[in-house]
């Protein structure tokens, strides 16, 4: 089966950097690929979405939602999306590669020993709490979509029908019907709203069950009986869960989402406590440790919208997500990031700016009496293209407009640099 890419004509490389190989998994609207980064020969999986299949159903805003999420969690167990990359007719969500495979096949040969699932549950319970703090909630946690890594590890994917505090109504509740049957929260069947917090422990309550129990506490072949079951929480424990363990289920899977235990309470638990070590990292290392530098210089896929015909994803995403207003400009040029910003840093000298430098690739320019000021910072689109954004910090619109299209933009333009934008809407 031929991988669904569109690499460019004079490489057979996918984007010239990414070697598409075998299938991984195929859905109904996307098809994950293994695939391996040329220049460092790191392993990749490769999410292609067609387009076409997404456009005008409730998917696209899923699609923007998971980039959206997916870019901001930086945690050793969840999956990291290292870039997302876009065609015409394609979207690449380029991220890690998990070696092995889902949790979900491992179950299915036969349960967990207590301490195994225990083990399983604090990596779980970790993501999960991590997700919450940053007002992020999962919402189909599942076997499913839990894999394990090379080392035995579990990484959380899958953010498709995840939620933002963003999307809470005035009521403080998530209205949305969504996840898996067998592991639903009964709040969601009761249809009145729910917290996004309460339904993933309620899912992971199901995860730990199935986990140690080998089946799931809630199943039967009628759906609304299962359903019935859920909403009163009728489920029984096997003879061999210990006491402790079964107390703590029927805290997690406790009908009133009130009295459900919370994360918090879940990590001071005396079954939970048992061997658990607290995951402990620095989320900017972690962030940026596989890719270096490089993560700091590519676009994110809110920015690779509106450049051109080629690369438009604007039926999937917020006009205002990327747009220039009057308070920002953008140019695409063939030049190195680093190149743009020694000519940046050329023009405040010759304009008598102040200079400093952002932890990212990018530079802030100062007026002297503070009245004006402009940040410039550059993405690598494609290894050719890079994008320069500049924003308005402070002072006049009309006179940033100004200095733009008649310093700046000039000044980056010289000398070999040139916008790109014809000759890259062509290629594309």
């Amino acid at each position: 089966m031929m991988p669904e890419i569109e690499p460019a004509a004079e490489n057979t490389a996918l984007f010239g950097k990414y070697e598409v190989g075998r299938l991984l998994g195929c859905g109904a609207f996307a098809k994950v690929y293994y695939a391996r980064n040329v220049h460092t020969g790191q392993s990749v999986a490769v999410k292609v979405i067609n387009k076409k299949k997404i456009a005008g159903t409730a998917l696209e805003s899923n699609v923007k939602r998971e980039i959206s999420i997916m870019s901001c969690l930086h945690h050793p167990n969840i999956v990291r999306l290292h870039e997302v990359l876009a065609t015409k007719t394609k979207i690449y969500f380029v991220m890690e590669f998990v070696k092995g495979g889902e949790l979900f096949a491992k179950i299915s040969k036969g349960r967990f020993s207590e301490d195994l699932a225990r083990r399983y549950f604090h990596q779980l319970i970790s993501a999960v709490g991590y997700c919450h703090s940053r007002g992020v909630y999962h919402r189909d946690l599942k076997p499913e979509n839990l894999l394990l890594d090379e080392h035995g590890n579990l990484k959380v994917s899958d953010f498709g029908l995840s939620a933002v505090k963003g999307q809470v109504r005035v009521d403080g509740l998530l209205h949305t019907l969504c996840g898996t049957p067998a592991y639903v929260a009964p709040e969601i069947l009761a249809k009145k709203g729910y917290d996004g917090a309460k339904v993933d422990v309620w899912s992971c309550g199901v995860i730990l069950f199935v986990l140690v129990a080998g089946y799931l506490p809630f199943n039967d072949p009628n759906l609304m009986v299962m359903y019935k079951k859920i909403y009163k929480g009728e489920f029984r424990c096997p003879r061999w869960m210990s006491p402790e363990l079964r107390r703590f289920l029927s805290r997690l899977l406790d009908t009133t989402p009130e009295t459900r235990i919370t994360v918090d309470e879940i990590l001071r638990d005396p079954w939970f406590r048992k061997g658990f070590k607290e995951v402990k990292f620095h989320e900017e290392d972690f962030g940026s440790k596989l890719d270096g530098d490089e993560k700091m210089t590519n676009l994110n896929a809110f920015d690779i919208i509106s450049f051109s015909s080629g690369l438009n994803l604007s039926r999937l995403f917020d006009a205002s997500s990327s747009v220039a207003t009057e308070d920002s400009e953008r140019l695409l040029a063939r030049e190195s990031p680093e190149k743009i910003v020694e000519k940046v840093e050329e023009f405040a000298k010759a304009e008598s700016l102040a200079v400093r430098r952002k932890k990212e690739c990018g530079v802030e320019l100062q007026g002297p009496d503070g009245n004006f000021g402009i940040s410039v910072e550059v993405y690598r689109l494609t290894p050719e293209l890079v994008v320069v954004e500049a924003k308005r910090r402070v002072g006049d619109a009309v006179v940033f407009k100004d200095v733009w299209k008649n310093k700046l933009k000039p000044h980056l333009c010289a000398a070999g640099s040139g916008t790109a934008s014809h000759q890259h809407e062509t290629e594309s």
